[in-house]
């Protein structure tokens, strides 16, 4: 799952570490995808700091909701069907339509709970803002970070450009997925695939829009079994 459908498991919580734990994982792997940190496999270093136990707590629940996304019906059944639509405007292109399908699908979900006020990117935000910058430069110090000053940079940047907000418009979820794509593939899509991919991805878009809250509601009702 994308970023804010990550936050609607945090909607409610009112603190700010253990939300910025809920999206740190895809926070770090955008600010350097080479950074491959477990710390959820050496929870002695955090002992000693309740809010680094919070980051640690938003960041296992991270881990928790992905595993059960990906190995749910729904994302199967979804990028399989997108994945074939895509393929045929595709063949000219480097870009992998089983990649696009994934990232499009979390994409779509992040915009349908915006436009359906289920949740406030503002919100969101707002929440990272207050996270103490100084524990979490310690719980990245004790992951091995090698650039601190490299992860703040990006981080920054998530914080003042504020562009979650903008999924509501559907002309930028392609942009967002053309960006993502161009961190793998050197050449990325060409105007004529992203207009027709746009075409595609806003009539999949409004098939999910009256269901596509039953993938949060099983997440939801999952977690609070654990």
């Amino acid at each position: 799952m994308n970023f804010l459908s990550h936050f609607y498991f945090d909607r409610e919580r009112s603190d700010p570490e253990e939300v910025l734990g809920g999206v740190l994982p895809d926070l770090i792997k955008n600010a350097n995808k080479a950074w491959n940190i477990h710390p959820e496999k050496k929870i002695h270093l955090f002992d000693d700091s309740k809010k680094m136990r919070s980051i640690l707590t938003g960041w296992k629940r991270h881990l928790a909701v992905d595993r059960y996304f990906h190995s749910s019906e729904f994302f199967t059944e979804h990028t399989q069907s997108i994945r074939k639509k895509i393929a045929p405007l595709l063949t000219q292109s480097e870009v992998r339509p089983s990649f696009l399908a994934h990232i499009a699908l979390e994409l779509m979900l992040d915009s349908l709970l915006i436009t359906n006020d289920k949740l406030n990117a503002f919100n969101f935000y707002e929440q990272l803002a207050l996270a103490d910058r100084k524990i979490l430069t310690q719980f990245l110090e004790l992951n091995a970070i090698d650039d601190i000053a490299r992860f703040y940079k990006f981080f920054d940047q998530f914080l003042e450009i504020n562009y979650l907000h903008r999924y509501s418009e559907s002309e930028n979820l392609v942009y967002a997925l053309n960006r993502i794509c161009m961190r793998i593939w050197k050449d990325s899509l060409t105007e004529e695939e992203k207009f027709k991919l746009s075409v595609v991805f806003l009539d999949y878009q409004d098939q999910l829009a009256p269901d596509f809250m039953n993938i949060f509601i099983d997440l939801d009702d999952w977690l609070r079994t654990l």
